[in-house]
């Protein structure tokens, strides 16, 4: 499954993706606001992220930025199914030259547009720790709305952090925009 927004493409990972992956997320600043990435990260763990399968109901695509005369890899979005609450949930992470661009914002519009018309979902959650609000900024541009705080783990630290918790629920309209401008 591929996107397309005016600045950005949303496409699945390729093995020869891993090199520059690695460069866009092997930042401490990206990898301590994240609960499952190993740090360090290395070009090995980026390989094999980049292998694991992936199903209808469970999708990670990168986010290409139009830069220059190539797409640059700026970052990561996906919709994962929520083992331990069940339903599904939406993350991102975007490298740290790409931040304050409203990139994240207009990645989230395309994936959900994505998780309501392609995935068929009915309602997301997501989460961010407390110390990254920019993340929550995002969120609440994307219309989801804080449901509490718990303590989530950050494997890159190794601690337990207190992460906010939203839900969205995509049935209402305005939850998304420009589904026309997906591609499957």
């Amino acid at each position: 499954m591929f996107a397309r927004t005016p600045r950005l493409t949303l496409r699945p990972g390729w093995p020869e993706d891993a090199a520059v992956l690695t460069n866009a997320i092997a930042h401490e600043a990206v990898a301590f606001k994240l609960a499952t990435l190993p740090w360090p990260y290395s070009v090995d763990h980026a390989a094999e992220w980049l292998k694991r399968p992936q199903g209808r109901r469970d999708l990670t695509l990168l986010i290409m930025a139009h830069e220059g005369p190539s797409p640059r890899l700026i970052g990561a979005i996906g919709i994962h199914p929520d083992a331990e609450k069940g339903g599904h949930e939406i993350g991102y992470w975007l490298t740290p030259n790409a931040w304050g661009r409203g990139y994240a914002t207009e990645a989230g519009r395309a994936m959900l547009g994505i998780a309501r018309h392609a995935m068929g979902l009915k309602r997301l959650r997501s989460g961010y720790f407390i110390d990254n609000p920019a993340s929550g900024r995002v969120l609440a541009k994307l219309g989801f709305h804080t449901t509490g705080v718990e303590m989530r783990h950050c494997l890159a630290l190794g601690i337990d952090k207190p992460c906010a918790t939203l839900e969205l629920d995509l049935s209402e309209e305005g939850s998304c925009e420009d589904p026309e401008r997906m591609a499957a």
